[in-house]
């Protein structure tokens, strides 16, 4: 690796370092206050990071989203000297992974792309499993609550969706506490939230809005809503009313999809599910749509995070992955960022323009999670939904 004459005198020095420290000997997980200290490569300069990453010459990414393949192939295409290794992992088990492999000093992944944004700075981040790093170009670009702790590429939903074709004036919930109804009894679909924990996450908003909840149960009822016994406020009123009212659990966005969007349905169900997922609606025979001006909210927005794994063997090249994962200097990204410039994700850089076909942020009105305060009542409404 050729230091001198590369990197700037600081972090040649400070890189070289921590190379001659990480000599023999058993690996050891890093440390919290290890990941809490800046890396020596992030004020590298891009040069300076692409010949470090071509030397490296690969990188490995654990991503949520199947959307890897598209960056895999474009970044490849940039960086022709670097191999990319996606692995298309959802966030539940990438937490799990990345723990286990942090515990045995022996990290396989370079970059987590990752939800899951209450667990993951609560416990990675605050663990010193994840550490954080934002490209100096976009320092002014991104709002800080989406830099940090960890930097997010786009805000991602979930939310209530129906079927357009068998809807074509709009959605026909305007109310959440509709669906708690009997004209939608076994006719509102939903991933377990025990399987993703983004649904968990939707849950919990539920509950920590109650005083909304509230507001919205006297405008459609016309009257207080009457807690059962046990019950501590109107979200989880809500939510046992929903589970009560044959809410349909299963154990794939997909199948949630499919089932709300197929085409051809006289009496379709609604259901919870990504605002994004509509790109797929002319390949797949749906005709989802986002349910807007439902109240209090339609559902979630949450960021999509970029870690980099504490320890990883290709610091370099993670670094240019999140660069990259960012996408270039155009308002749309440019190819870097075209995987997730579709309607209905929502890019927090504020030199880029909103994806059409989608209704703005604003006007989605979805709630958008405050991640460490959610990671507070989520234990709590997960041992609720225990007993629904």
């Amino acid at each position: 690796m050729r230091l001198s004459g590369m990197l700037s005198a600081p972090v040649a020095l400070s890189l070289a370092a921590a190379l001659t420290a990480c000599g023999g000997g058993t690996p050891q997980a890093p440390a919290a206050d290890a990941a809490a200290e800046p890396h020596e490569l992030d004020d590298a300069t891009h040069e300076e990071l692409v010949e470090l990453a071509t030397e490296e010459g690969s990188v490995t990414v654990y991503s949520f989203t199947s959307r890897i393949a598209s960056v895999e192939e474009a970044f490849e295409a940039q960086y022709p000297g670097i191999d990319l290794i996606g692995h298309d992992i959802a966030s539940s088990e990438q937490i799990t992974r990345l723990r286990s492999e942090s515990q045995a000093g022996a990290p396989s992944a370079d970059v987590a792309y990752i939800s899951d944004a209450p667990v993951v700075v609560t416990e990675l981040v605050a663990g010193g499993i994840l550490r954080n790093y934002v490209p100096p170009r976009l320092a002014e670009s991104v709002p800080r609550e989406y830099r940090e702790p960890l930097l997010a590429n786009r805000l991602s939903t979930k939310i209530l969706m129906y079927n357009e074709e068998a809807h074509p004036d709009g959605s026909p919930v305007e109310n959440l506490w509709q669906l708690t109804e009997e004209e939608w009894n076994g006719r509102v679909v939903m991933v377990d939230p025990s399987v993703r924990g983004d649904y968990l996450d939707l849950m919990a908003e539920i509950v920590r809005r109650s005083d909304e909840m509230a507001q919205a149960h006297r405008e459609h009822f016309g009257t207080e809503v009457v807690l059962d016994e046990g019950i501590e406020n109107a979200g989880q009123q809500f939510i046992k009313d929903l589970y009560a009212n044959g809410l349909v659990l299963v154990d794939d966005t997909d199948n949630v999809n499919q089932a709300v969007g197929a085409t051809g349905q006289d009496d379709p169900p609604v259901g919870i599910t990504s605002y994004s997922d509509r790109r797929d609606n002319e390949e797949e025979g749906w005709a989802l749509q986002a349910s807007l001006g439902t109240v209090p909210s339609p559902g979630i927005t949450f960021p999509a995070y970029i870690g980099m794994v504490n320890g990883a063997r290709n610091p370099a090249a993670a670094r240019l992955v999140a660069d990259f994962l960012m996408g270039d200097g155009s308002e749309t990204g440019g190819p870097a960022y075209e995987p997730f410039y579709v309607p209905g994700d929502y890019p927090v850089r504020t030199d880029m323009a909103e994806p059409a076909d989608a209704a703005p942020l604003e006007e989605l009105g979805a709630w958008d999670i405050v991640p460490e305060e959610t990671a507070r009542i989520r234990d709590g409404v997960a041992d609720f939904l225990l007993t629904l």
